[in-house]
């Protein structure tokens, strides 16, 4: 895909890059990538994949802005309260660079919806709130082949890791937790700036994805832990009794027919 002598100017730092060049560049361009949530993650997320020239860019969410989401989703400004998220942060991509398409999907997802509006992406970026969300986005995700880059968030501390195929998100969780062992930010609180650390670092393992450079995540779990300033890394294996990816399958898929 050709870069246009504007495009060359506006990504010159990564075309410089020998591990991008602008073969590298050419692909983020050409690729399609689902960002799930416009919200603490999603926001930085959103706002590097548009800065680093990701061509099209989709944004599903079905929330408003709100006043406490502004200490933590910088996608939005004061001015936004009460818009829909997805309008405000297209708003804000556009801003940052005109050259991205973007694709607002003002939707929860459900089992009913899922598999078509993922199944229009090459990469998906999970910044979902909820573990119901998050399982439905993974099984979604492995039905339709697509890489996941799934983060999560809570008070001080996250987790980042790669999917695509084996191990699956149900090798590392089964199945989701019950609700009353799985608070929101809400009631747990969450330090805004542990957000974007952890959005930053999706971004990047989209961007390597996408532009087909450095060492893939998948089959490992990366896990920050703000109040020490520490990283440590786990390595994933695939669970030979996976009810989505191991040899037999015992999942309904989003369609309610056993795989």
């Amino acid at each position: 895909m050709n870069l246009s002598d504007e495009e060359l100017e506006r990504y010159a730092r990564h075309i410089v890059l020998r591990e991008v060049g602008g073969a590298g560049q050419s692909r983020l361009k050409a690729a399609r990538v689902l960002v799930v949530g416009a919200g603490g993650l999603g926001s930085p997320v959103a706002l590097y994949l548009a800065a680093a020239g990701i061509g099209t860019l989709g944004i599903a969410d079905f929330d408003s802005v709100s006043l406490s989401n502004l200490q933590r989703q910088i996608a939005h400004k004061t001015a936004d309260v009460g818009r829909p998220k997805t309008a405000s942060a297209a708003e804000a991509v556009h801003a940052i660079n005109p050259h991205v398409k973007v694709e607002t999907h003002q939707i929860r997802l459900t089992p009913d919806n899922a598999l078509d509006v993922i199944g229009g992406y090459d990469i998906v970026a999970d910044g979902s709130d909820n573990f119901a969300t998050r399982f439905l986005i993974a099984d979604a995700c492995f039905l339709a082949k697509k890489t996941l880059v799934s983060a999560a968030v809570s008070e001080f501390s996250g987790q980042l890791s790669t999917f695509k195929g084996r191990p699956c998100y149900r090798c590392l969780f089964p199945e989701p937790p019950p609700p009353e062992s799985a608070p929101s930010c809400s009631e747990t609180g969450v330090l805004g700036a542990a957000a974007g650390v952890m959005g930053t670092l999706q971004a990047l393992e989209v961007l390597k994805e996408a532009a087909g450079t450095g060492e893939s995540l998948a089959g490992r779990l990366l896990i920050y832990e703000a109040l020490d300033t520490r990283f440590r890394s786990v390595t994933l294996r695939p669970d030979p009794a996976c009810k989505l990816c191991g040899p037999n399958p015992d999942i309904r898929d989003l369609s309610g027919h056993r795989r």
